[in-house]
């Protein structure tokens, strides 16, 4: 990794700089990082050169940097709520290569967002925890980032709701339990749930994470692919760099 400044105190980098591939960078923090399931919804999403993209809950923008270097869309909007996690997505744009600014960066809250045009396709990585849920000890920002204090998932819905045009495209990422929720609040909205993907530690292993696919205005039919492995898909989407 890169080391990026140090903090007030001189003892510890504020951030530093992870290598993606392909002179992509993205910047991390104690507050703000990334897992495999980043790797795994961008892989999941996929799009396409004419696509028009958008990103919820961008977090440092690492899905987002994904989708550029793999797919590179016409446009990605990627939208953060947290100042800090913002500066990092913006510095995260600035150290990658020429497609990366592509991406645009956006600081709202996504219960007030609209993109300023119609879109082909919209990416999330919620918070996977409902409020009230499990013990909330943590940093506020790994609090907003873990828990649905900041945004739901009926919430991303919505959002998606008025931004996709007709038949396109939301994905998100979700712990197996939240299945339902993904599903009422997609069909909520209008968005007919597509396309389910589980991904196992392991072929004896329970589901760690699910992957859906909903499209706006779609008609009832869904297809459940093959369990997938975390380990196997990771490597896939590295194979990229």
């Amino acid at each position: 990794m890169i080391s990026a400044p140090t903090n007030v105190k001189g003892r510890f980098p504020m951030y530093t700089y992870e290598p993606l591939g392909h002179a992509y960078k993205v910047c991390i923090s104690a507050s703000h990082r990334f897992g495999t399931d980043a790797f795994l919804l961008a892989d999941f999403a996929g799009a396409r050169h004419k696509d028009k993209v958008c990103d919820l809950c961008s977090g440092n923008g690492i899905v987002a940097l994904l989708l550029s270097r793999d797919y590179q869309p016409s446009v990605i909007y990627a939208v953060e709520l947290q100042a800090e996690a913002y500066s990092q997505l913006e510095k995260s744009i600035e150290a990658s290569p020429e497609e990366a600014k592509k991406i645009v960066p956006i600081m709202d809250d996504l219960k007030e967002w609209t993109s300023p045009e119609k879109l082909d396709l919209i990416t999330c990585n919620p918070p996977y925890k409902a409020d009230g849920a499990g013990i909330q000890n943590d940093s506020e920002a790994s609090v907003i980032a873990r828990h649905e204090t900041a945004c739901t998932i009926y919430d991303v819905c919505e959002c998606a709701a008025r931004s996709l045009k007709y038949g396109g495209r939301l994905c998100v990422c979700n712990r197996p339990e939240r299945l339902p929720d993904v599903f009422e609040a997609m069909r909520r909205n209008k968005i007919e749930p597509k396309r389910l993907r589980t991904v196992h530690k392991d072929k004896s292993s329970e589901p760690w994470l699910i992957l859906v696919e909903g499209r706006l205005g779609g008609s009832p039919f869904m297809r459940i692919e093959n369990p997938s492995s975390s380990r196997a898909r990771t490597v896939r989407a590295t194979r990229k760099r």
